[in-house]
């Protein structure tokens, strides 16, 4: 013969496994939707001329590696010719604009427009970096700091 259990009881599991999938669901959403807001969504030079005129004027993150040999960095300004290994598009950053200066064969993330001439302008440029960090030794620069001279 079993002894029915009494409903205070029952109601009292009921409402722990609620919370606790209340809970568990407001964690998942909150780690979840900070992830997008993380993640940088960019083009590739080929996908970049697949789309035609409709990318000119076109607010753009268009990814790849600086081709060795095109990078020119001078008073803030910027140019080189960003590549996916298939396609190249030139890259002018305008002077004044504070824009990083990568280093060539190097992966970057370039966010701007697409102009009429076929030249990207960048207003950010974002360059990818190898996450091993190596401190400088005593009396050197860090290597991503340019020596301004004497």
């Amino acid at each position: 013969m079993t002894v029915a259990e009494p409903a205070a009881g029952r109601s009292r599991r009921w409402l722990v496994v609620v919370a606790v999938l209340l809970v568990a669901g407001a964690i998942g959403w909150l780690a979840f939707s900070g992830i997008g807001n993380a993640l940088v969504y960019y083009r590739t030079p080929t996908e970049l001329i697949a789309l035609g005129p409709e990318a000119i004027g076109q607010h753009i993150r268009l990814g790849g590696l600086v081709l060795a040999d095109s990078l020119a960095c001078t008073d803030g300004g910027v140019d080189f010719i960003l590549t996916d290994g298939e396609t190249e598009i030139p890259i002018h950053g305008a002077p004044g604009n504070g824009l990083l200066c990568p280093r060539e064969n190097v992966g970057v993330v370039v966010q701007g427009r697409m102009g009429t001439l076929g030249v990207f302008e960048p207003t950010e440029v974002i360059v990818k970096h190898d996450e091993n960090y190596v401190a400088p030794s005593p009396g050197e620069l860090p290597t991503q700091v340019i020596d301004p001279g004497p």
